[in-house]
């Protein structure tokens, strides 16, 4: 009598533990992994192409700008990677840059005034990490074609105070520093003592002497586009604009 109830209970049993089984398999594959990817930002800042231009990754268009237009950081897969810099109208290839991009880094590309008619392409690797508590960080980028080089970053108050580690020849890039968040009016300076190229002001390239709120925790780059040529309209001659990286 009992082995008869027992043999009952695992014939039972046996389908249950098949049903269990089937439920608990899946035949969804598996989702494919992310692909590692980096970032780049895209900048039109090429005074002898005052027209559009596209910039493109591997061929693939990223952005089209128009002069003093910028692109935010764009995701790029990780790996080797070849930048270029054309003309939107002709398809013509005015600067080509190879890049090998890293997870997680991010980087900075510009189109500039490299010449009386030509376009050049300056990349630049980006530190986003976030600046010491209670500070903000600074950079200054030199791509204003025929402006003295090289330049720096400085103070303007009742005199010129140099800010350290922000030196940068032509088509290059200073580090970036950290500062104390307040009130500036920053300008692009060379020489010594130092003389005022461009002011940043607002930072939108209009110039002047206004003070800036500088915050903590921010990130900024100061770019002197343009080039030096009288024969061309002023919004095209060297100017200081500022970006926020974050």
């Amino acid at each position: 009598m009992q082995t008869s109830f027992i043999s009952r209970a695992l014939r039972a049993l046996v389908p249950a533990t098949l049903l269990l089984a089937a439920c608990g398999k899946s035949d969804t594959p598996a989702p494919t992994p992310a692909p590692d990817q980096g970032r780049v930002y895209l900048y039109h800042g090429a005074a002898t192409a005052n027209v559009p231009l596209k910039f493109l990754v591997d061929d693939a268009e990223k952005a089209n700008l128009t002069y003093g237009q910028s692109a935010n950081y764009q995701a790029v897969n990780t790996g080797a990677h070849t930048l270029k810099i054309n003309v939107a109208s002709s398809a013509a290839t005015q600067a080509t840059q190879a890049v090998t991009v890293e997870k997680d880094k991010n980087y900075s590309y510009f189109a500039y005034a490299n010449g009386a008619n030509s376009v050049g392409g300056l990349l630049t690797t980006d530190d986003l990490t976030a600046p010491s508590s209670g500070k903000a960080k600074i950079r200054f980028i030199h791509i204003g074609q025929g402006a003295a080089t090289a330049a720096k970053l400085s103070t303007v108050v009742a005199g010129i105070a140099d800010i350290a580690g922000t030196d940068a020849q032509f088509a290059n890039t200073s580090g970036f520093v950290e500062i104390i968040p307040g009130q500036y009016n920053i300008a692009v300076t060379s020489g010594t003592p130092s003389v005022v190229i461009a002011n940043v002001g607002d930072g939108s390239g209009s110039g002047g002497g206004t003070n800036k709120t500088y915050e903590a925790g921010k990130i900024y780059t100061v770019l002197l586009r343009g080039q030096v040529n009288a024969l061309i309209p002023a919004d095209l001659q060297p100017k200081a604009v500022l970006i926020q990286n974050n």
